[in-house]
Formats: C-alpha cells, structure tokens, sequence
C-alpha cells in the first residue's frame, strides 16, 4: 500500500496542536514508508462509516482509494478446482482463472432470437470510488492506529474505503449498528500489520459466533503456502480467540463447527460475500447486492472454482439425425428428453463440459441443467408464471450443487429445485416446471426412438468431447472436491439414486423426499412404492434405465420386453416416455412422473431427512 499525503492546506482552527495529517493508504499495493508524526491521543479512535463533512473541505479524503487487489487473494489450493478452459480439473491460485472466464460462444438455431444486451458488470470494492452527485461525499470507512517505537509516534496508516453514493454505498445503516461495520471484515483480510489487526480487534469487540463464516471465507482465500499466509495465521488464531475452538489451520474443522451453530449471520454477510468474491470475477457482486434475501444459509455458499458462465451453458445447438452421429457408440450414455412427441438425446460426453443447455424442444423453451458434482440431470422449462427466464451458471455451489441464475434479475436458483433461493425472486413462490428425463445408453435410445435427434460435436467451443473425457478423475473415485455439512454412509458418497421430492410444503412421514438406489431398482426391475399420495412404479431397463409412472389403481408384474409390461390380469401396456399406454386401448394410459438420478451424497446433503430404499 502506498502511503500518499494529502496536500491539502490545513485549517488550523479545526485541529489540535500539533496534528498532523495521516497519510492515505491504497487497498492492494505496499506500505512503503510511514510518516512520523506528533503524539496525537484522539488519533487512537476508529472512526466507523463516518460520512465526511462537505462544510470542511480540510476533512476530506481521496475519493479514488484502490480497489482491493485480486492479487492478495490468490494463493496456492492443495486440492482441485474446476476449470473452465478444456480442462475442467488441477490445482490452481485463484486468481489464475481471471483470463479464462470469456469463451466463444456460437448460437445455433433460434440463436438469432435470443441476442440480448448484457448488465454491465457489478462494480467491484475499489471500483465504486469516487462519482456521486455534487455535494454528496464517499461514505468512508477509518482505521486509524498510533504505534510507539523508542519514544517517537509513529502513524501506522489510515485505511479507506472510499465508496460512491447508493445504491452501491458500502455505509453502515443506522438499523445495523449493534453489528461491526462489514467493511471492517474486508479491511482485515486485506490490509498487513496493525491495520489488520485492528480491524480484527473492532469486529471481537461485537463478536457473534455467526460471523465465523465469514472470518473462513477469507481464510479459505488466504491459505498457505503465499505471501499472504501471515494474514491466514492472523485470521486463524483470531477465531480461535473468539470462539474458544482450538482447530488451528484444518479449516475443514472449522467449517464442521460452523455448520454446528445456530445460523445467525451478520445481516450484510451476502453483501461481503458479493464484494469477496468480485475480486475474482466482478459478476459476483450482482448476485449479492445491499440487503439481499438468502432462503439458504450464506455459509454453505462457496465458489465452485470458476467465474460467471466461467463454464458456459450450450444456448440452442446443433443437433444431427440418427444416421450422421458416428461419433456415438451404443454405449455412450445420453440423458434422453421427449416433449410433445419430439425426441432428442444429449450426450452426457458433451453436456458435462458445459453444464447446462438451453434448447427448443416441441415448441416448448427448455433450461437443462447438469450438476457434474452431484450427477444429476434436470430439465426445467423455462418460463414460470408468465415470464420466460434466460438462466446461466454462477460459478457458485450450494452444498456442492451447482447455483444457476437468471440474466434478467440475477437472482440464484436452487438446481435441485428450480425455485430462486437468493435475490430478488427469493420467497416469492416461483417454481420452474420439471420434464422427464432418462439416463440410458446411446444403443438403447436410438432403438426406442429411431426418430430422435441428437447434439452435434459442432458446439462453437473447443473441447475434448471423447467419452469419460471430462471430470474423468472426479468420476473415478468417491472422494468429494467440496466440502458438504452433511453425509451418510449407507451408500457410497457417488452411488447412483433415483430422486423423488414432493411438491408441497408439508414433508412428514410418507411424504418426506425419497431417494432409490440403482444398484436395488436394477435388481427389482418393476418396482411399485407410495409417494406423494401416489402410487407410483418405476421400470427398469435391461441397460438400467428408469422410468417412472403413476399407476393409480394397476397393479404391474412383470416385464413382457423392453418395450412392454403385464399387468396382474395379463394385459399388455406399451411403455412410452410419456406415459404406459394400455395395448387394447390406447385411451388408457398411467402418465409419466418425472425423477431423475443423482449422487446419493449430493442428494443427502439437500435433504439429509431422505427415505432411503436400497
């Protein structure tokens, strides 16, 4: 941090003998030198979110502080993020990733329909300096400190964030006072020596235990080895002190004691969390503006290893004929979705590169989305109560599920879900509507649906789409790349289960969410079960395919093939994707009931009060 003198005159009747002007320190570069200065006592004080005085032009500070550098938060992680540029996997400093988050991006069919101006990127910290209407001063945040060194005083530094005016001002509301200035937390995980550290010793003067996620977030960002590994132990041991756990450096420790606590965050904990992550990509902040509204607990809430669109979703692409697919053999696995008689197969090859698609399919606007970390794949419709929504990937991840969000509010969704759970649509009773989906191979689909289409290699990215391609060590093991509060070991962490969730409110009993092994549904190929005030069956493909269907008062007992089942008076029902459609009468017919499959430990920590059959 460069100390920098304002070379403003003084107005002698406004300050005490002997005052001397601090100097202004930059957020993001060196201190090189202190000033020397008189004894000062009332230079001790830590002036928090005090707006200057526009009637004393002598109080006034730079306006242009620095923004926090991204360069104090890039460290050296000892396990694997995601990438967002042909490799989706390695080690790597969090600041390395900056360059990598715009990729090209061709638009296919209906591309020309959906060309839409871009929001300007959030403004970061240090990027909402200055500006303002004329008259109105930056609120600022002050940190001041004196330090003795043989006899002379010394001023350490004064340290300012010098925001513009609303809505993007970082000033303390008055409603928020019994709680430390947020900005106090940024100044202490970015700023060295006595700043920091007096900083740390505002926030313990109104500790609360919920701010401890807050404290991990910039210790997660700082960890050794670096430059910054001092500030990391000075976080560390500040936790320590406040909270009386003794965990040291294993920050997986402490996030377990944090997801112990009752949740009681600082009220401006999205809005830091916006302002922390901004550093890495501007696009964050949009996600947590001022007073933003959280269904889920903020500390769960972590970035995935890449920026905004860092992987970027497929928006209407190619897709080929049966016939001209001969990059696909018949093992291949494909997610399968039909609409309106309309067929097309994604296969998982290509989807996992990307993580979602946009697409048209039998006039209806579809969002498919694939949590790679949790194995699930979803396809929502895009447009809920009235309003069509344009969705992408944040970069962020609630309980290791990816958090997608959309364009026109920047609101985050919940995947699992598809209801908004952070931002402007949170709370309000938007839910998305879920489509079936198959996961099958690519042999087994084109058999049943030799109509079908499927996505071309042809996506306008570059990308290794060869088979196990992508995420192949993630796939490969058990092991987990982000931490989750909650698992159970019934199961292996990425065994495959059949997912059901009811749509009420009401979760109690015989409606609480339900998850079905494979390994057991492969076993018990006809498998009828209660759910939802429903009876449902579920048929199991010879490849392992399930379908799920409501059969009402049919009772199902074997499979006739692939294409059929019998029924307990002999009759033969045809299963379709739509529905089993009774051979005889093709008026009778037991709907389909959309499920799709998922990691067990991803669906467990979502809903840790799952039934389980396996």
């Amino acid at each position: 941090m460069d100390a920098v003198s304002d070379s403003r005159p003084e107005d002698e009747g406004s300050r005490g003998h002997g005052e001397r002007r601090l100097p202004l320190l930059q957020l993001g570069r060196p201190v090189r030198r202190a000033r020397p200065g008189r004894e000062c006592p009332h230079c001790d004080r830590h002036n928090v979110g005090r707006p200057a005085r526009a009637d004393a032009p002598d109080r006034r500070v730079d306006h242009h502080a620095g923004a926090v550098s991204a360069r104090l938060l890039q460290s050296r992680p000892r396990r694997s993020y995601r990438r967002c540029e042909c490799r989706m996997e390695g080690p790597r400093g969090v600041g390395q990733f900056q360059h990598r988050l715009h990729l090209p991006s061709r638009r296919w069919q209906g591309g020309d329909q959906r060309d839409r101006a871009v929001p300007d990127p959030a403004t970061s910290a240090g990027g909402m300096s200055g500006g303002g209407p004329s008259g109105v001063r930056s609120q600022q945040l002050v940190v001041r400190r004196k330090v003795r060194r043989q006899g002379a005083s010394f001023a350490v530094g004064l340290l300012v964030l010098s925001l513009g005016p609303a809505p993007w001002s970082l000033a303390q509301p008055a409603a928020l006072t019994e709680h430390p200035d947020i900005r106090l937390f940024l100044v202490a995980g970015t700023a060295e020596g006595p700043i920091g550290r007096d900083a740390l010793g505002q926030i313990g003067e109104q500790w609360r235990a919920g701010y401890a996620g807050i404290i991990w977030d910039m210790a997660r960002a700082l960890r050794p080895p670096g430059p910054q590994m001092f500030r990391f132990f000075s976080l560390v041991d500040f936790l320590q002190q406040q909270t009386g756990e003794q965990h040291g450096a294993d920050l997986a420790r402490w996030k377990e004691w944090i997801w112990e606590q009752p949740y009681d965050p600082h009220p401006d904990y999205g809005f830091f969390k916006g302002q922390w992550y901004s550093q890495l990509d501007p696009g964050f902040a949009e996600f947590f503006p001022r007073a933003v509204t959280s269904l889920i607990r903020l500390d769960e809430v972590e970035w995935g290893g890449v920026g905004v669109n860092g992987i970027p979703p497929l928006e209407y692409p190619m897709h080929l004929e049966v016939g001209e697919a001969g990059y696909l053999a018949d093992d291949h696995i494909v997610f399968g979705i039909t609409v309106e008689g309309e067929a097309r197969a994604y296969p998982k090859r290509i989807l996992a590169w990307h993580e979602m698609a946009l697409d048209r399919l039998g006039g209806v606007e579809l969002t498919i989305v694939y949590c790679t970390l949790c194995g699930t794949v979803i396809p929502f419709e895009s447009v809920a109560d009235g309003r069509r929504f344009t969705f992408g990937t944040s970069g962020l991840l609630y309980r290791s599920n990816k958090l997608m969000f959309d364009h026109e509010t920047r609101s985050l969704w919940n995947t699992f879900e598809g209801v908004p759970v952070v931002g402007a649509l949170a709370g309000g009773g938007l839910r998305l509507t879920h489509r079936a989906v198959v996961t099958t191979t690519w042999g087994e689909w084109r058999r049943t649906h030799p109509e079908t289409t499927v996505l071309s290699l042809e996506t306008g990215h570059r990308r290794d789409y060869s088979e196990g391609a992508a995420y192949r060590d993630y796939f490969g093991t058990d092991g987990l790349m982000f931490q989750v509060a909650k698992r159970d070991d019934r199961l292996p962490n990425k065994a495959e289960v059949l997912v059901f969730r009811p749509d009420g409110s009401a979760q109690t009993g015989a409606n609480l969410p339900l998850a079905i092994a494979a390994s057991f549904l492969q076993r018990n190929r006809l498998f009828h079960q209660e759910f939802g005030g429903r009876r449902l069956v579920v048929v199991t493909s010879v490849q392992g395919a399930n379908r799920v269907y409501d059969a009402q008062d049919v009772q199902f007992v074997r499979q006739l093939d692939d294409a059929q089942v019998a029924d307990q008076s002999g009759r033969a029902w045809r299963i379709t994707e739509d529905a089993l459609v009774l051979d005889d009468d093709s008026g009778v017919r037991r709907v389909r009931v959309p499920a799709q499959r998922a990691f067990w430990f991803g669906w467990y920590a979502q809903f840790p009060d799952t039934r389980l059959i396996h």
